[in-house]
């Protein structure tokens, strides 16, 4: 069998075009048992005027999404993340965490949309709990406890975020 020769110019493109898609392509970590840290979770005050509780929060299984209404990313996954809420919302605990800057602005982009899951301006906590924000939209899952079991940066697949169910309590 004879080689393949390909020119300097191919390979750049190749090499250009590898980049790009692995540029696209989600990041999923599941956190395993040993290695997640414990949230040492503190009040939230919703974005409602509701507050959870630490209390809650640590007896929920919780699904944390970090996103902005101006994220073009989060506005393709947050109908997910409401179907998410709708369907498991009883066995699960849907967070948004929104990083925008005005609260007005965010509760508006919930309202004209009928997002009805849990959402609050991001505190300045989140990132003792889960460390530095590297893109957006990023969902974690923390169960009862506390503990982070699973993490992804960036835009998730629909069934991705429906299969986040895999993690909520049993009834």
């Amino acid at each position: 069998m004879e080689p393949i020769i390909i020119s300097p110019s191919r390979r750049r493109l190749l090499r250009a075009s590898l980049l790009a898609l692995s540029l696209l392509l989600p990041v999923v970590v599941v956190v395993p048992a040993s290695a997640a840290e414990t949230i040492q979770w503190s009040d939230i005050t919703l974005l409602d005027g509701r507050k959870l509780t630490a209390a809650e929060l640590n007896r929920s299984t919780v699904v944390i999404q970090m996103w902005a209404s101006w994220c073009p990313f989060c506005m393709r996954q947050n109908p997910h993340i409401q179907k998410l809420h709708e369907r498991d919302g009883k066995r699960l605990l849907v967070l948004g965490l929104t990083i925008g800057k005005d609260p007005q602005v965010e509760r508006e982009y919930l309202v004209k949309r009928g997002y009805t899951f849990a959402a609050a301006m991001s505190p300045p906590q989140a990132d003792q709990w889960f460390g530095k924000r590297r893109t957006l939209p990023e969902v974690y899952v923390v169960a009862p406890g506390g503990r982070v079991v699973f993490k992804e940066e960036g835009e998730m697949f629909p069934e991705d975020i429906a299969a986040l169910a895999r993690f909520a309590k049993r009834p």
